[in-house]
C-alpha cells in the first residue's frame, strides 16, 4: 500500500509531466501544481523538495519561476520514487535489498516459512513495479480515456 504522501508526489509529477509535454512548457508555481493535482500546498512543498533533491525536478527562482520536470517521464522509475518517498518497499526487513535487516525473532532465515511465502509475493511485485515509469502512468490515463469514452 502506498502512503498519501506518495499519492501526492505522483499527482504532482503527473501535472509536471503534462506541462512538460506541451509545445512550450513553463515552470509551474507550487500553487499551480497544488491546484491542478488537488494536493494540499503545505504537504506539497516538502514533497517537491525531496523530489528535487533526487534530481527528478528542478526549481527556478524568481517571478516567472516554479517547478519543471528535468527527467523524461520514461526515465522516472516508480519503484525509485516509492523508495524515495515511502522508504523500503519490502514487506519484511529481511527481504529488502537496500535496507536489509534480520528479523529480531528469526532463528533461521533459510527455513522461515513466513519469509518464503512473502518472498514469492514480493519478487512478483518487484518485477512489475520496477518495470513501471511515470510514462506508464501517463499512458494509463490515455487508455482509460479511450475506454471510458472521455
Amino acid at each position: 500500500m502506498i502512503t498519501q504522501k506518495m499519492k501526492y508526489a505522483l499527482k504532482a509529477l503527473l501535472v509536471l509531466a503534462d506541462e512538460a509535454a506541451r509545445d512550450i512548457p513553463e515552470p509551474l508555481t507550487i500553487e499551480q501544481v497544488a491546484r491542478r493535482s488537488g494536493t494540499p500546498k503545505r504537504f506539497l512543498e516538502h514533497i517537491l523538495l525531496e523530489v528535487r533533491n533526487a534530481g527528478v525536478i528542478a526549481s527556478i527562482r524568481g517571478r516567472s519561476g516554479g517547478y519543471l520536470l528535468v527527467k523524461k517521464p520514461n526515465e522516472i522509475s516508480l519503484s525509485e520514487l516509492l523508495r524515495l518517498i515511502d522508504g523500503p518497499i519490502a514487506p519484511l526487513p529481511c527481504l529488502s535489498r537496500r535496507a536489509y535487516q534480520r528479523c529480531e525473532d528469526c532463528v533461521d532465515e533459510a527455513s522461515c516459512r513466513i519469509r518464503k511465502v512473502f518472498a514469492e509475493v514480493f519478487w512478483s511485485y518487484l518485477l512489475i513495479i520496477e518495470s513501471l515509469t511515470l510514462e506508464d502512468m501517463l499512458r494509463s490515463d490515455q487508455v482509460a480515456d479511450q475506454v471510458l469514452g472521455a
